[in-house]
């Protein structure tokens, strides 16, 4: 893997600055850019930041920001790019805009890649003249952090387009899941909000407290997700009892296409999250910052344990 790409990020904010930090920090050259003179102007006190939270020392710090040029517009920062990374607000116009700015100056061999959490790529790059080299990678919060990038092809996708993508993340230190077919939501936030759906469910019926949801989940099976998937799970415990657990619970799930009325019940009220205090449960002053702190704690702690037992 050649160290020395050209990465370009279009976009500087929260995932922005931590798709640039990855790929600085891994030896190659970042140009961000962003429509917002202070969010761009920030981003290396956000990087240096975050890597501080990574306990990087200040000499990796200081290397890193070397290998980051901030530009002024899109044109200059894809113009020698090898690689573009498009990390703007989860608005498919915007994205579709971008991305026609982005071809008409990017070169003709560099990948092109949105980040999205949801959208379908096929929706975005559309439009593009050279749709074969464009896909997707869905980065999760904080993207400095998280080892999971998914990579969305759609059906122009040309296969060497996303093998190169999978080498480029994986030599970054990530790890790339390939996703054959471009569904909504792609891999990740379909489990996710499947498990979302169900749990605002039991609480929308009286089941169970919010509360009790959050020590359900981080109390039992929670505990071993990051080291024990869904399908080792089933194959672990065997295939006959998850058939015949689901035998008896599946037709009871909720299985409604459209969100809870819950929801937007709660929305009206004002209880919009933790940062108004108040959404499915209640939250005090400093909860926001608490929180964050503590998952930038155990997902540091965990990156050791988990390099710890691969060694061993």
């Amino acid at each position: 893997m050649d160290k020395n790409q050209q990465i370009a990020v279009i976009g500087g904010g929260l995932m922005g600055h931590g798709i640039a930090l990855t790929f600085a920090r891994a030896g190659h050259y970042v140009a961000v850019s962003d429509p917002v003179p202070e969010v761009l102007q920030s981003l290396p006190h956000r990087v240096s930041d975050s890597l501080r939270l990574l306990d990087a020392s200040e000499q990796d710090i200081a290397h890193t920001l070397k290998r980051i040029e901030l530009c002024d517009g899109i044109k200059a920062a894809v113009s020698d790019a090898d690689v573009v990374f498009e990390a703007a607000p989860e608005k498919l116009e915007l994205k579709r805009s971008i991305f026609a700015d982005v071809e008409t100056h990017a070169p003709d061999h560099a990948i092109l890649a949105s980040n999205t959490s949801v959208i379908q790529i096929t929706k975005i790059m559309g439009g593009l003249t050279l749709r074969q080299r464009a896909l997707g990678t869905h980065w999760w919060n904080p993207p400095h952090m998280i080892p999971l990038v998914e990579v969305i092809k759609t059906e122009w996708t040309a296969p060497d387009t996303a093998n190169k993508m999978v080498d480029l993340l994986a030599d970054a230190g990530k790890t790339p899941a390939l996703v054959e077919k471009d569904v909504p939501g792609f891999i990740g936030n379909r489990l996710q909000h499947a498990l979302w759906r169900e749990a605002i469910s039991l609480v929308e019926n009286g089941i169970c407290s919010a509360k009790a949801v959050d020590d359900v989940v981080k109390a039992s099976f929670g505990r071993r997700l990051a080291v024990l998937g869904p399908m080792e799970n089933a194959d672990l415990v065997g295939l006959a009892l998850t058939r015949d657990i689901h035998s008896q619970v599946l037709f009871d799930l909720d299985a409604r296409p459209a969100p809870s009325p819950l929801l937007q019940s709660l929305l009206d009220d004002g209880r919009t999250g933790m940062a108004a205090g108040h959404g499915l449960r209640e939250w005090a002053e400093g909860d926001l910052e608490r929180t964050k702190a503590r998952i930038a704690h155990h997902l540091g702690a965990l990156e050791g344990i988990l390099e710890n037992e691969a060694k061993t």
